[in-house]
């Protein structure tokens, strides 16, 4: 298959429900069809990357699946975590049709059982960069308060803990749990904070599980993320972090990441899962959850609504 794009169609025509955001070479999975490259606009512009769709075989029918992938930083890991046009991300993949997210990020590890290479499904998450990146569609003049006890979907956390711990005979080593602190970037912490948010009960540290776990809540799609520990942060004795250190140990695991990611995905486009994958079980929270009178709704922030809910807000 030609890696030129001008080879690769622009459009497609079906609905694609999976979708998965990471980084370089997650687009390149073995047994995996690159079908499209979508360019989407959305009210909040342009995504990171363009959309690239894959196909393979569902494991149950054998009829090809499409899963989205878009690289979180850019197609050449351009945007800083702060400049990530997260809206447009999620409201890009929704409008294609996806209710169900595995996101894949790199993390520094705030806990010594949790080794660089080891992968973390965490439960729970710490917001540290609140008031700094744009963390809602819901505003200017259009008001919907979302639940996020549990910022990640239990059942599509189920399905990767599944399967990560299938692949441990295979080199991954996977912790099913645990707190990750999401802090602004670009810079890495100092070393008061790194100790402070072990006392805080945090797992590992990364700088962009958020805002994006929240505003998939708010599209109703259900998410979840997969951590990969690339260092110990500054609270360590095994040295400093640093940019080296974490594409050394990326590099490293990017075979077993890519075989993680590949297992996930083959057990998402199995027919058992359908319903999951639609995220049945969030349609229609929005739609009911205004708390902004129709009086009091701006034209603008409702149109931007009606573009995101396809016939919610008619």
């Amino acid at each position: 298959m030609s890696t030129d794009q001008r080879d690769v169609p622009t459009t497609y025509s079906g609905k694609i429900h999976i979708a998965v955001i990471g980084g370089t070479g997650l687009d390149h999975l073995p047994h995996f069809h690159k079908a499209a490259v979508l360019n989407v606009e959305t009210p909040w512009g342009a995504p990171s990357s363009p959309i690239t769709v894959l196909e393979h075989p569902s494991p149950t029918t054998g009829k090809p699946i499409p899963v989205a992938f878009l690289a979180r930083h850019g197609p050449h890991h351009e945007l800083n975590p702060s400049e990530i046009p997260v809206r447009a991300n999620i409201a890009a993949l929704r409008k294609l049709g996806v209710r169900c997210i595995v996101a894949f990020s790199a993390a520094g590890s705030l806990a010594e059982e949790v080794k660089p290479r080891d992968f973390v499904v965490p439960d729970q998450v710490i917001d540290r960069t609140k008031g700094i990146r744009p963390h809602t569609f819901f505003e200017d003049g259009f008001v919907v308060h979302v639940p996020f006890a549990d910022p990640f979907d239990k059942r599509v956390g189920d399905v990767v803990r599944k399967c990560g711990h299938s692949l441990e005979g295979e080199g991954v080593v996977l912790h099913d749990k645990g707190t990750v602190i999401v802090m602004e970037g670009p810079q890495f912490s100092t070393r008061a904070e790194s100790n402070m948010y072990r006392s805080w009960g945090g797992t590992v540290i990364n700088m962009s599980t958020l805002p994006e776990a929240k505003l998939a809540a708010e599209a109703e799609i259900a998410y979840q993320v997969i951590l990969m520990s690339t260092d110990y942060d500054c609270w360590h004795d095994s040295g400093d972090v640093s940019v080296e250190m974490v594409m050394g140990h990326m590099r490293a695991n990017a075979l077993n990441a890519r075989h993680f990611i590949a297992a996930v995905l083959d057990e998402l486009s199995k027919e058992e899962h359908g319903d999951l994958v639609r995220a049945t079980h969030l349609q229609g929270a929005r739609e009911f959850g205004i708390s902004t009178a129709p009086a009091g709704r701006s034209k603008q922030a409702t149109e931007k609504m009606k573009w995101l809910f396809e016939g919610y807000f008619e």
